[in-house]
């Protein structure tokens, strides 16, 4: 167990999507915040490292057909699967968030002002993230498919405008991180995604909501930081 201490969270869960859930339910941030060791984390929120490490490693024994090896696909593969798959996800699901939101303000605002907090931010993190994919689908994933295409033909990668790939990842981490801390704010704002007892049907449904567009964000990032982003250095390193 001691060599696996110094492994970072994001690498563990880039392995197998099935130890998200330990590290979430010890409040650990696996994407986001995936580049730091267990040693780091468990030291800094008093985790004992050898039963986190232990629940992660019978997790990793464990046979499940139905777990995806995101880690072992092409990276053109991937790229698309995240725009069609979280990229989709998000733009589906701010719509009808922000109309749910909406009528919670004006019907339920007055006894919970907390509502109108909790609209702003989530309508600020639909206008980035919006802003964000696009950013994504029209610069860096079209260069990462085209550096995996350059090395299957082994031809020469000419220089993209932004000058290496580290520098728009470098960018999209940033905002990844700024979501997920205005997310932590949503999360405590709504008790964990708890309707209040007067909450009628609509608000029961919004915070469900709100708590899978959270899920479905922590994963979307995962496969980002821990995955794309990290092996499209790596392969542009090649090139070098």
């Amino acid at each position: 167990m001691e060599n696996l201490k110094n492994k970072t969270i994001g690498s563990f869960v880039a392995q197998d999507f099935r130890t998200a859930a330990v590290f979430t339910k010890y409040q650990i941030d696996f994407c986001c915040k995936g580049n730091r060791t267990v040693s780091e984390v468990c030291e800094k929120q008093n985790i004992d490292s050898d039963v986190l490490l232990q629940k992660v490693y019978d997790i990793l024994e464990s046979e499940d057909g139905n777990t995806i090896d995101f880690n072992s696909w092409p990276l053109d593969l991937l790229a698309d699967y995240i725009e069609k798959t979280h990229h989709r996800y998000v733009e589906d699901k701010s719509t009808v968030l922000i109309q749910f939101l909406d009528k919670l303000c004006k019907v339920h605002g007055a006894a919970h002002p907390e509502l109108f907090k909790i609209n702003e931010l989530f309508t600020e993190c639909a206008g980035e993230l919006s802003q964000h994919m696009k950013k994504e689908e029209l610069m860096l994933f079209p260069f990462i498919k085209r550096m995996v295409k350059t090395k299957e033909s082994n031809g020469v990668l000419n220089p993209p405008s932004f000058g290496s790939v580290s520098n728009p990842i470098a960018m999209m981490m940033q905002e990844h991180t700024n979501e997920g801390e205005r997310f932590n704010e949503i999360a405590a704002l709504t008790n964990n995604y708890t309707a209040p007892s007067d909450g009628c049907t609509t608000y029961k449904v919004t915070f469900a909501m709100l708590k899978e567009f959270e899920e479905d964000l922590h994963k979307h990032i995962h496969l980002e930081n821990n995955i794309l982003f990290t092996k499209a250095v790596i392969l542009e390193e090649e090139f070098a």
